[in-house]
Order: C-alpha cells, then sequence, then structure tokens
C-alpha cells in the first residue's frame, strides 16, 4: 500500500479481496432475442466506493450481474481516478464524462438513454449524489432516479474541530478518522470558496429540488447515519420524492457479509429500482 495510503490499512485489510465480488468477465447469459418491439432496456450508471482513495468497479461485479439480470437492465461502472492523485473535481469530472457518454453513444448500442438511474455505494454515493447536482445545473437530461447506498455526503463528519454526532455510530468498520482522512485526500488544494463546494460535499447543498426520486439506505451503526438522514430531509424539503430506509443494528459496509439486513437491502434496493425504471417508461 503506497505510504499516503497508509492510514486506511486497517480498513483495507477489513474488507480485502476476500470481501469483494470477483469479476463477471466470464459470465454469458442466453435466452430468447429480444423482439422488435421490445423497448430498449433501461441504463444504471454505477459509481464505487472506497473513500475516493481505494476501490474499483470489479469491487462489484458480481452484484452488478445479477441486479441487471433481474432488472433487465445495462449497467455501465465508473472507473474513475482516485485521490489523493487525483484531487476534487476530477473523480466527479470522470463520473460526468461517463454520463455524457451514456447519452451520447447509448442509443446506437441499444441503451434506453431516457430512462437511466445513477447508483452508488460509500463514497460512490456521495459522487452519484453530486453528479445528479451537476446533471440538473448544466440541463443535462431528466434522470430516472438515484441509488445511494451508505453514501458518504460530508466532509465535516470525523473533522477533528467536529464533536461526534451521535456516539453510537462510526465504531465498526469506518472511523472517523479514516474518514477525515479521506475527505482531506479528496479535497487537496481547494478551499471550499466557491459555488462549487456543494459537488464536493452534497450536505452543504439546501436547495435540492429537481433531482430525481431517490432511494438512500444507511445502517443504524454506520458512521453516515446522521448525514444520510439529514440528506434525506432535505430532499424531501426540496420537494424530491425521497425513500429512507435505516437497518438496525449493522454497521457501514454492512451488505458486504450474509445476513438478514443485507438480504433485505438487496431485496429494496431492486424494488427501488424497478420502480424507478417503471415510472420512467410511463414518462
Amino acid at each position: 500500500m503506497p505510504p499516503g495510503r497508509q492510514p486506511l490499512r486497517p480498513v483495507a485489510s477489513s474488507t480485502g479481496p476476500q470481501a469483494f465480488r470477483t469479476s463477471a468477465s466470464g459470465y454469458a447469459f442466453t435466452g430468447p432475442a429480444r423482439r422488435l418491439n421490445t423497448p430498449p432496456p433501461p441504463v444504471i450508471l454505477y459509481i464505487h466506493g472506497g473513500g475516493f482513495v481505494l476501490g474499483s468497479p470489479e469491487m462489484a461485479d458480481d452484484y452488478l450481474a445479477e441486479l441487471a439480470v433481474e432488472l433487465k437492465a445495462i449497467i455501465v461502472a465508473v472507473d474513475y481516478r482516485l485521490a489523493p492523485e487525483h484531487p476534487f473535481p476530477i473523480p466527479l469530472e470522470d463520473c460526468y464524462a461517463a454520463l455524457e457518454w451514456i447519452f451520447s453513444h447509448g442509443p446506437t448500442l441499444g441503451m434506453n438513454t431516457g430512462n437511466l438511474v445513477i447508483m452508488g455505494h460509500s463514497a460512490g454515493g456521495g459522487l452519484a449524489a453530486a453528479l445528479a447536482l451537476l446533471a440538473r445545473n448544466k440541463g443535462l437530461r431528466t434522470l430516472a432516479g438515484l441509488v445511494l447506498i451508505y453514501p458518504m455526503l460530508d466532509h465535516r463528519t470525523g473533522a477533528p474541530d467536529a464533536p461526534p454526532a451521535n456516539p453510537t455510530t462510526g465504531t465498526f468498520s469506518w472511523s472517523r478518522q479514516a474518514n477525515h482522512f479521506c475527505w482531506e485526500s479528496l479535497r487537496g488544494a481547494y478551499a471550499l470558496d466557491d459555488d462549487r463546494k456543494t459537488l464536493f460535499s452534497p450536505a452543504l447543498a439546501t436547495d435540492l429540488s429537481d433531482l430525481p426520486p431517490t432511494f438512500i439506505c444507511v445502517g443504524a451503526l454506520d458512521l453516515f447515519l446522521e448525514e444520510d438522514l439529514a440528506f434525506a430531509l432535505t430532499l424531501s424539503r426540496s420537494g424530491v420524492p425521497v425513500e429512507m430506509h435505516v437497518y438496525p443494528g449493522v454497521p457501514h459496509m454492512f451488505d458486504q457479509l450474509p445476513g438478514e439486513q443485507t438480504g433485505q437491502a438487496t431485496q429494496d434496493i431492486a424494488r427501488a429500482v424497478r420502480r424507478m425504471i417503471a415510472a420512467g417508461l410511463c414518462d
């Protein structure tokens, strides 16, 4: 592990390769050819987690392959550049480039780009929220939905001058110290002194109007519990349909291990995406 990432060694070792899902490159799915009158499949743009400094799209290969089959969707996973070598706004710019690519090239590849859901885990959830804000600000296109799985949204969480908002969170899986390190790695030289600050830290946004219907889930012991609940409330106050799930007794990254809450979250996410896709088809 490079010296700059040494503070994350405990996190990396606890969620190492054995916890990551293996590559789906060898998968093959056979079935009847699509009829000419069958609409093209919807698209999910997926953004992986890893605190902005670790990870790759392959971490979620098996899960995404199963989700694609279940929802009959095409999933595009972004291999964005990582901090600290590539600080803000580079990771977000990479995600936006992927979104633009889907809109530009998706129709010729058989994608229904008018029915697109953005989805992300942890830091990927934070980037997904920022991407939805950036797309709104640029007037890009209407999105069908936004799925944020224990998203990392607030750079103030875990800062030395910020007292813990909840003493029951942040003890397992993801600490305040790791969170602060990752945010500082993403921040680089950015001073948060311009209107891009809500794209850096979406929790700073007070106007979330015109964002797509949003699904958020988080564990009750997750360090991100407070910021995720606050973001859901801001969405609601901005007139955005929002569905919020808090799973009792589980910490950050709980879905990396089998269990009742993992199974429930998997079902809830698939159901939410299916509903977003169905609503998009009706528009």
